[in-house]
């Protein structure tokens, strides 16, 4: 009979140290660029849970693309992102517990401290 609470609990253990969270403290995580040819790029932003929850796909320069995201100067990093689907703004900035998603490694992480 103790062998199968501990077979109980096992799923929960091991799907706690597999999900990791992206960005801790953070709502989103964007990644870095992804190359789909032909002159358009993508950016992908992340929930938590690395659910893709929104992107912007361009040819153009991201930083003045739709206005999507904003930019720092040189080295240039996304400084905060506006949700497509709300209209929130979030500041971003690199952080050094950020991971990645799949292949995708985060570049900055995202949060709307109340603004």
């Amino acid at each position: 009979m103790k062998f199968a609470h501990v077979a109980i609990a096992l799923p929960f253990i091991f799907s706690g140290q597999l999900v990791a969270a992206i960005c801790p403290g953070f709502n989103y995580g964007i990644g870095n660029v992804q190359d789909l040819g032909s002159g358009f790029k993508r950016w992908t932003v992340y929930d938590d849970s690395c659910k893709a929850v929104d992107s912007l796909t361009t040819t153009g320069n991201p930083c003045t693309s739709g206005g999507t995201f904003g930019c720092t100067p040189p080295p240039i990093t996304f400084n905060w992102y506006k949700n497509t689907f709300t209209k929130l703004e979030y500041t971003c900035r690199p952080d050094p517990q950020s991971g990645k998603c799949g292949n995708d490694v985060i570049s900055v992480c995202c949060r709307n401290d109340g603004n």
